[in-house]
């Protein structure tokens, strides 16, 4: 057997080590192994999440064997469960798999105190009434929830947890936390060390873009009232000055100074978006405080005292045009600085949980550490319960949607999920599910789908008539090119959740197949 670091090398180049132990431990209810259940929990089996329980009362028929790869011939008249469980088992033996032979609407409906010991929940082709009750039982037992539907030519993945606290979000595009417009006194003592002057073209050409731009940057406020560029002529002006402080026109140091004075520009403290997580609520910290708000607790305390209205530095720096030695003792000042600045913030968490009645080493020092390095990157999801979503919908958004192009199917076919599920109460199949009748099923489907949109406030707007067509067209069949898609994007959003990096998606995702798209719906 491959040792975890060969066998998971690309992930953890991603999630790193800590994601990856955080996957080893989890463990997952998959409700309804179908193709969209199957391929969800196959992408999260492959990337070794720690135990799999499924749950599913049906037997392998004829029609399962045309869209789960999971199940074969032999399969047929068996467990789907028990197939799908031995399928997946072989496909990663380092992962504890086990089924239970049972209908999930059973379950949900008898023996809710089972979902409790579980990690995360995926709940696959549930009705609105069943996702309904899971939902309230998954938030009262503070378990993760996902919900994955696929239907015909679409499918919607939906998560639902009462919050979700992310230090490592990983944001693509992030500006670096150099401090070039307010440098502490050992980066200003280095680079007041260097001579911009100097004659050797060699260490000219060789001074990094950091100590550039901070050395510009006071002489530019010695002649600017002690301010830096604002207005638009007043940055061209300094990058033309920077310019003019070139030796020669293949100085690349003095290009990346150019190019990277909008660093300098930048507002310095706190961004809004941190702001509104540290006057949050859940930052006035008792003992029953997660570990998240403790630290941001302390983040607070640090800002306003041994910041200066800063978060800790982060201590890296990008690629430069530089000479070794500078590089490095440039990396040593930026790495003391940002060590410094977390070991303040761990005192002052040892100190908050001394405070609160908890063991103060309780949070480990990797948690504070990362915290203390990704502080300007912080986010805090909420999501409504889906009962909320349902019974106080937003018409004003529901309307926005169908009334805008680029949305109406997505959001159509959202409606329309809800609309099936209340024809398949009231005439105990889905439309068009059965030979025969398919116009009727058609008129019932419109009249439910009027109805519902009255309901949701939406009244005077319609659905077209291609789109009802198109889902009695359906038959709720799964399409399992359509439940890849759909199972990848909620196997994907599982990792987040677990690994409590990257940032989950926050609306209901849909995808459209017919025209090949997908949206974010922004309604819980």
């Amino acid at each position: 057997m491959a040792e975890p670091k060969t066998k998971y090398d690309r992930q953890l180049r991603i999630w790193g080590e800590q994601g990856q132990a955080a996957l080893e431990k989890a463990s997952i209810c998959l409700l309804n192994c179908g193709p969209t259940g199957s391929e969800t929990l196959k992408n999260l089996v492959l990337g070794g999440v720690g135990s799999i329980t499924i749950v599913d009362g049906s037997k392998v028929e004829f029609g399962d064997l045309g869209n789960n790869f999971m199940v074969d011939d032999s399969s047929l008249g068996q467990s789907k469960a028990k197939c799908v469980c031995s399928f997946l088992q072989e496909l990663n033996d380092a992962v504890k798999a086990k089924f239970i032979e049972e209908y999930p609407e059973a379950l949900i409906d008898t023996n809710p105190s089972f979902f409790s010991q579980f990690t995360l929940v995926v709940a696959t082709q549930l009705v609105e009434e069943s996702m309904v009750k899971l939902d309230r039982i998954c938030r009262q037992e503070n378990v993760m929830l996902i919900f994955a539907r696929s239907y015909g030519l679409t499918g919607l993945v939906r998560i639902s947890v009462k919050e979700h606290t992310v230090i490592e979000s990983k944001p693509d595009h992030f500006l670096d936390d150099l401090r070039l417009n307010n440098p502490w006194p050992e980066l200003r003592g280095f680079a007041e060390a260097i001579d911009l002057n100097v004659q050797d073209p060699v260490a000219h050409k060789h001074i990094p873009y950091v100590v550039i731009l901070v050395k510009m940057a006071d002489e530019w406020k010695t002649s600017h009232g002690g301010t830096l560029p604002s207005t638009r002529e007043q940055k061209r002006e300094f990058k033309e000055l920077l310019k003019a402080r070139m030796a020669a026109m293949d100085e690349d140091n003095y290009k990346e100074a150019i190019d990277a004075s909008f660093k300098l520009f930048a507002p310095q403290g706190i961004s809004s978006d941190l702001q509104q997580i540290i006057n949050d609520s859940c930052a006035e910290v008792g003992s029953s405080s997660s570990d998240f708000w403790v630290i941001v607790a302390a983040l607070k305390e640090f800002i306003a005292n041994e910041g200066g209205g800063e978060v800790p530095l982060e201590g890296s720096i990008p690629d430069m045009t530089s000479s070794t030695e500078h590089y490095v003792n440039l990396q040593k000042i930026y790495q003391a600085k940002s060590e410094a600045d977390y070991l303040v913030l761990e005192e002052r968490v040892r100190n908050i949980l001394k405070k609160i009645g908890r063991d103060p080493h309780s949070i480990p020092k990797a948690t504070i550490k990362s915290f203390s390095k990704n502080a300007r990157k912080l986010k805090v999801c909420w999501y409504r319960s889906i009962e909320d979503e349902y019974n106080n919908p937003s018409p004003a958004e529901l309307q926005k949607y169908l009334t805008d192009e680029d949305y109406s199917i997505a959001v159509g076919f959202y409606i329309l999920l809800r609309a099936v599920d209340r024809y398949a109460a009231n005439f105990n199949h889905f439309p068009g599910q059965f030979v025969g009748g398919l116009d009727e099923d058609i008129s019932r489907l419109k009249t439910t789908a009027v109805s519902l949109l009255n309901d949701l406030g939406c009244s005077g707007l319609t659905l077209t008539e291609d789109l009802i067509n198109e889902m009695c067209r359906f038959g709720a069949a799964e399409l399992h090119a359509v439940a890849a898609i759909v199972g990848g994007i909620a196997s994907q959003e599982v990792i987040k959740l677990i690994t409590k990096q990257f940032v989950p998606m926050t609306g209901t995702f849909a995808f459209n197949a017919i025209d090949h798209k997908s949206q974010l719906l922004n309604l819980c």
